[in-house]
């Protein structure tokens, strides 16, 4: 098995599985504290990964907030955010959102090969374009990334990420925070679509931690066969 980063997959729900709800504005699932948890987790990262879609919706930052975690990286020989990584289909991707323009940090864009010349036309000077194969090649772009050092990886959604990550077995880590209420509304987006899982009701993952942060709980999940000798 070609060499790998430890891939961490984080996501916020709400009681009833929804990442979003149906409206233009960003649903918040999470308290400030739980921000500083992920914060937290980001600095500990050599590198933060969503999909095209979620930076065409959400148009994050994706950057490490903290004044001292970034002093931290620093003092540590890092660049003061993680690489900042996504995978396209379709290369449609405006050079100008947030996840190209801040943080002075490398950004990959990992295309399927029908859309790579479209995303080099569109983005080669805000970001490095890989050919990622055609059906995209998961474990390819994860060999990659090792060879650029990345030894842990922060998956940060969307939904079609999430699926493409969890139901390829690639996941060594799911951080799944619950929000309390309900979105109701099956218009809106859900953690994942539907797929095959390796972790399935015959094979379920190990409950690691549980623990309340304010109003949300955080449930650390590990894989029934995650091995101690990965990079944690």
């Amino acid at each position: 098995m070609a060499k790998r980063p430890y891939v961490l997959l984080s996501v916020a729900m709400s009681i009833d599985g929804y990442i979003d709800d149906s409206s233009d504005a960003p649903l918040a699932l999470s308290n400030q504290a739980d921000f500083d948890r992920v914060d937290e987790v980001r600095a500990g990262c050599d590198a933060i990964l969503v999909g095209a879609g979620t930076i065409r919706a959400d148009d994050p930052r994706l950057l490490v907030r903290s004044p001292a975690q970034r002093a931290d990286r620093v003092a540590r020989g890092l660049t003061e955010t993680p690489l900042k990584v996504t995978i396209t289909r379709d290369g449609d991707l405006d050079p100008g959102r947030r996840f190209f323009s801040l943080g002075d940090v490398e950004k990959i864009v990992y295309a399927t090969s029908p859309c790579a010349d479209k995303a080099r036309d569109r983005l080669a000077d805000v970001a490095t374009i890989v050919d990622a194969g055609d059906p995209l090649d998961l474990p390819a772009i994860l060999s990659d990334l090792s060879e650029r050092g990345v030894t842990r990886l922060m998956v940060e959604g969307g939904q079609a990420v999430h699926t493409l990550f969890l139901t390829s077995g690639l996941v060594d880590e799911l951080h799944l925070v619950i929000a309390p209420f309900f979105v109701g509304d099956s218009r809106a987006t859900r953690f994942v679509t539907d797929g095959a899982f390796p972790h399935n009701p015959a094979n379920p993952m190990t409950l690691a931690e549980a623990r309340p942060i304010g109003d949300v709980v955080l449930l650390r999940y590990l894989p029934a066969d995650h091995t101690s000798d990965r990079p944690r």
